[in-house]
């Protein structure tokens, strides 16, 4: 299992049934400087992504321990420590107590509580609640993008963000652009002017898809939606929101602004059985910006399709077409390289931003991605919004929406926000149709 791809599936023994993904690692240890303290480690949300952040807090720090560990179900947590004990192997010993394995809804509680450094990676319609009850009890926190599924979720990681900023706590979201050096170096020349003023741009993340997990016999609808919980808005919020957020946080990011409305189309053709629950499967949006530019923004998840997975930047005197890895050439209007940049040999991303993390609390530093997180979430949610309704949709009345998906209190035999009819289908938003609230 040493240095997975992180969208390599594993394909051998139980691990399949927890669909677990892990990333590639170029472990660069982290000296502890003069604080020696063990820092306890708490996972909250025991799938792919959870599992490798894990990894990535346990190698970015000598010193650390994983405590706890908490899932909605046994089997994923379960196959979630397994895969860590291998991929840590004669690195660290991991011994998470059985009593420290907490399942169900509340179980994210009982985790927190034991830990000073909390990794949120749950379906993220749940992550503002697990994140304000982090920040509240003193917690620092790696939290993976997006940060809410809905405007009401985003507002209250605003809020918490700040009381973050009051109390002094790390807070790292799993935006990993932001930490990539290839990124950092190409910001760095377009905020030299090299291309210019920024005029528009194109940012995509078209492909095939990803998993799909079947209904199976004597599932409650609760169950049945958290396991396939990628195709129900109030636990994913399409892949506009859960995938296709990194590339609209980079538009962000390079214009130093959030757009100030949408508009666009979208539907399903490709993925619209029973178990695609009710997203879409194509979005195309362009979000305006205060300062004048726009952005094009595609996503696609349609099997044998062209992929491409990249962010077009245009300025008044040149453009750079940036890929996750490689070579990135910056170019004037004529073709003319400005600017090479080679990031063949990169460390991973996905390591650096728990590396940083780390540092931060070691240092008495103090890192805060949760109001920028919450952003780049709002402004997914604004393109959703514009798609699903077909109309022009503006910042103020998408962040002011009153639009909570949430169900309060949710157990195993509560009905989820949205409920199939007597075919097994759900609600499709119509566009034209379909209403913000």
């Amino acid at each position: 299992m040493k240095n997975i791809k992180r969208r390599f599936f594993i394909k051998s023994s139980s691990l399949v049934a927890g669909g677990l993904v892990l990333p590639s690692f170029n472990i660069n240890r982290m000296a502890n400087s003069s604080n020696n303290k063990k820092l306890k480690v708490s996972v909250v949300g025991c799938g792919g992504r959870g599992t490798g952040a894990a990894v990535q807090a346990l190698r970015a720090d000598e010193n650390v321990e994983l405590i706890a560990m908490a899932d909605a179900f046994k089997d994923r947590l379960d196959n979630s420590l397994s895969a860590i004990k291998q991929e840590m192997e004669g690195e660290k010993t991991i011994d998470v107590k059985e009593k420290n394995r907490f399942t169900g809804f509340n179980a994210y509680k009982r985790a927190i509580d034991l830990a000073d450094v909390v990794i949120l990676a749950t379906p993220p319609g749940f992550r503002p609640l697990h994140f304000k009850y982090a920040i509240d009890n003193d917690k620092h926190v790696f939290m993976e993008k997006p940060v809410a599924t809905d405007a009401n979720g985003v507002r209250q990681v605003l809020e918490t963000a700040k009381v973050a900023n009051q109390k002094k706590l790390n807070v790292v979201v799993g935006l990993q652009r932001r930490y990539q050096y290839s990124y950092l170096n190409i910001l760095k020349q377009v905020r030299r002017g090299v291309i210019g003023k920024i005029t528009s741009g194109q940012v995509r993340w078209n492909g095939a898809g990803v998993w799909v997990r079947g209904r199976k016999p004597n599932q409650t609808e609760m169950e049945y939606q958290m396991r396939n919980w990628y195709y129900f808005n109030w636990l994913c919020g399409d892949h506009i929101v859960e995938q296709h957020i990194h590339n609209i946080d980079v538009a962000n990011w390079f214009i130093n602004e959030y757009p100030v409305s949408a508009q666009g189309m979208g539907g399903r053709e490709v993925r619209k059985g029973v178990d695609h629950g009710e997203i879409f499967d194509h979005h195309f949006v362009e979000f305006k910006y205060a300062s004048g530019a726009t952005i094009s923004s595609q996503c696609r998840h349609q099997p044998g399709t062209h992929r491409q997975v990249n962010e077009l930047i245009v300025g008044t005197k040149g453009k750079v077409n940036i890929t996750n890895k490689g070579i990135i050439d910056i170019e004037d209007h004529d073709g003319n390289v400005i600017h090479t940049y080679d990031g063949r040999n990169d460390e991973s991303p996905y390591q650096i931003e728990h590396n940083r993390l780390f540092k931060s609390i070691r240092d008495g530093g103090h890192l805060n991605d949760a109001e920028y997180g919450a952003k780049a979430t709002m402004s997914a949610i604004l393109g959703r919004m514009a798609t699903y309704s077909g109309k022009l949709v503006t910042w103020d009345e998408a962040i002011n929406a009153n639009d909570n998906m949430i169900p309060e209190n949710p157990n195993w035999n509560s009905n989820p926000p949205a409920m199939p009819n007597e075919n097994g289908n759900y609600t499709i938003p119509v566009p034209g149709q379909y209403k913000i609230s």
